[in-house]
C-alpha cells in the first residue's frame, strides 16, 4: 500500500505539461492552416453555400480549444513562478507574459477575427443566390482580417517556439 501512495505523491512535473500543451496546440494548428484550409480551397469546398457555416462551426470548436491551451499554458507558468524559485527571472517574467500573448491571441481569434470574418462570409439576401459575388472577389475587410489571421499565427509560432526552448532548457538543466 505504500508503494501506491508514493506514486501518487510525486509532483506534476509543469514544463513537461507545458510542452505536451504547445506540441499539441502549435501541431494542430499547423494541420488546419496548411493541410485543411489548402485542400478545402483546392477542393472547391469555400466556394459553395454551406461552407461559412461549416467553417464557422469548425473554427469556433478549434478556437474553444486554443482557449483550453492557452488557458492551460499560462496556469503552468503562474505555478511554475509562484512555486519554482529556481527559474531564472528573465525566463520567468518572459514566460509569464508571452503565455499572456497566447492567451490573448487565442481571445481574439474566439471572439473578434471568426465572428467578423464569418459575418462578411454570410449572405443574408434571400433573392440573390450570393455565392457568385462572394467568390470573385473578397472585400478589403476580409483581405485585413486575413493579414491580421496570418500575422497572429505567425506571433503565435514564434512565442510557441520561444517558450518550448525555455521550457526543454528549463526542464533539462533541472534533470542534470
Amino acid at each position: 500500500m505504500a508503494s501506491y501512495s508514493n506514486q501518487w505523491s510525486k509532483p506534476l512535473n509543469w514544463q513537461l505539461v507545458v510542452l505536451a500543451t504547445l506540441g499539441f496546440w502549435l501541431s494542430s494548428s499547423v494541420v488546419i492552416d496548411f493541410v485543411i484550409l489548402p485542400s478545402l480551397y483546392a477542393s472547391g469546398m469555400m466556394a459553395q453555400e454551406g461552407f461559412i457555416g461549416a467553417g464557422y462551426l469548425v473554427f469556433g470548436i478549434f478556437n474553444r480549444l486554443e482557449l483550453l491551451c492557452a488557458g492551460l499554458i499560462t496556469t503552468c507558468f503562474l505555478v511554475l513562478h509562484y512555486y519554482h524559485h529556481h527559474l531564472s527571472k528573465l525566463i520567468d517574467r518572459g514566460s509569464l507574459v508571452l503565455s499572456g500573448v497566447l492567451l490573448t491571441i487565442a481571445l481574439i481569434y474566439t471572439y473578434i477575427l471568426t465572428p467578423q470574418m464569418s459575418g462578411l462570409g454570410l449572405h443574408l439576401n434571400l433573392f440573390d443566390s450570393g455565392i457568385s459575388s462572394l467568390s470573385n472577389t473578397l472585400p478589403n475587410t476580409m483581405i485585413a482580417m486575413q493579414f491580421s489571421y496570418w500575422g497572429l499565427e505567425l506571433a503565435k509560432f514564434v512565442i510557441g517556439a520561444i517558450l518550448v526552448r525555455w521550457c526543454y532548457r528549463e526542464m533539462r538543466e533541472s534533470l542534470s
